[in-house]
């Protein structure tokens, strides 16, 4: 077992990294003190880890409550439900949370935990790869609203993440391609040896590899542990983890959630990104070519969808939680490894992005 840290004075949490952790009884047992437990699944996840999970928490006696699965139920209605649980099983607000899923399962009982009876602790459960190395880490909590995703939310830390690696070998191999996208970004704006790393390696990532996977699920907590600690409420350098996020939030939002995966809309947005940061001067066409080549690799799609027009990108792209004071503010690059955060783009180049990359 790894762990990590991510430094937020007396915020500050434990992340751990490792096979087998659903049976560590002793990790949960030092950070759950509250005799009421709740923890949120959903439908997939629930009959693969729930009863391992519940036995580790024996002494707590946990309640379960069971979600649909999929993006379209990261929404206020599903809110309500853990909402309406809590309050009919008389939980106070000392009670625990725990998150067994993926990112979604994760953002939304963050975001209850952070507003029931003005916050209740939680803890982080991730169980597939995008969630153990992104979303579960961070303390970004929300739920989608039909107009912008994560556009209702707040910044709460969770009581630790607890990221059991033995998961993703139950996880499909389209999920696993979609949480490679965001390891790859972690390369792309901040850790260019990653970057090398990820290229020379990524067949292993694919094949499931235990040491591959745990090696690139610990660089890349690393990476977002280091900006967490120096930026938690995403005044400056934490943007940048958003690097394909603008692009992907507009495909997520227009085709409607859950059509595309996250993981996969980001890595058309970072290659839609990269495309913006060459037509600026930035970046160079080789690192492009390196970029979208990587993503193909990792099995991703890399093209826009084609009923998804330039102005109805720049429309859903408007409504993004970065924009400041009604400008565009997109992550872009200099180059593998080195992003940058340019506030009120020129709408030409971008839309000659939206009209051209990838549409022929």
């Amino acid at each position: 077992m790894k762990t990590l840290n991510v430094a937020l004075g007396e915020r500050s949490y434990p992340i751990y990294i490792g096979p087998g952790l659903l049976e560590r009884t002793d990790l949960l047992a030092r950070h759950i003190r509250s005799k009421q437990v709740m923890i949120v699944s959903n439908e997939v996840v629930a009959p693969l880890y729930l009863e391992r999970l519940k036995a580790s928490l024996e002494a707590h006696d946990p309640v379960e409550l069971i979600l649909p699965d999929g993006e379209a139920y990261k929404s206020i209605d599903s809110a309500m439900r853990i909402y309406d649980e809590l309050l009919a099983r008389k939980f106070s607000r000392n009670a625990t949370l725990i998150a067994l899923g993926g990112g979604v399962i994760g953002d939304l009982v963050g975001f209850v935990a952070a507003t029931y009876q003005r916050g209740v602790p939680f803890v982080q459960i991730p169980t597939t790869l995008l969630s153990q190395v992104d979303s579960s880490v961070g303390g970004k909590t929300a739920v989608n609203h039909p107009r912008g995703k994560n556009m209702i939310g707040a910044f709460y830390q969770p009581l630790c993440v607890l990221a059991d690696t033995a998961t993703l070998d139950t996880l499909a191999d389209r999920e696993l391609s979609a949480g490679l996208a965001e390891v790859i970004k972690y390369g792309l704006i901040r850790d260019p040896g990653f970057f090398d790393w990820l290229e020379n390696n990524l067949e292993s990532l694919l094949a499931r590899d235990p040491e591959a996977l745990a090696y690139a699920i610990e660089r890349s907590c690393q990476n977002k542990a280091e900006v967490v600690a120096v930026d938690e409420r995403e005044t400056g350098e934490r943007a940048t983890l958003n690097l394909g996020h603008t692009f992907g939030h507009a495909i997520e939002t227009g085709l409607g959630y859950g059509a595309c995966l996250h993981g996969e809309a980001v890595a058309i947005g970072m290659c839609q990104a990269a495309d913006l940061s060459r037509r600026l001067g930035w970046l160079s066409a080789i690192d492009v070519e390196r970029i979208v080549a990587l993503l193909e690799r990792a099995r991703l799609p890399v093209v826009p969808p084609p009923d998804l027009g330039a102005e109805r990108f720049i429309e859903l792209m408007a409504v993004d939680k970065k924009n400041v004071d009604g400008k565009l503010r997109l992550i872009l690059l200099e180059a593998v490894g080195r992003a940058t955060l340019p506030v009120g783009v020129e709408i030409e180049p971008l839309r000659r992005t939206l009209n051209e990359y990838g549409r022929h």
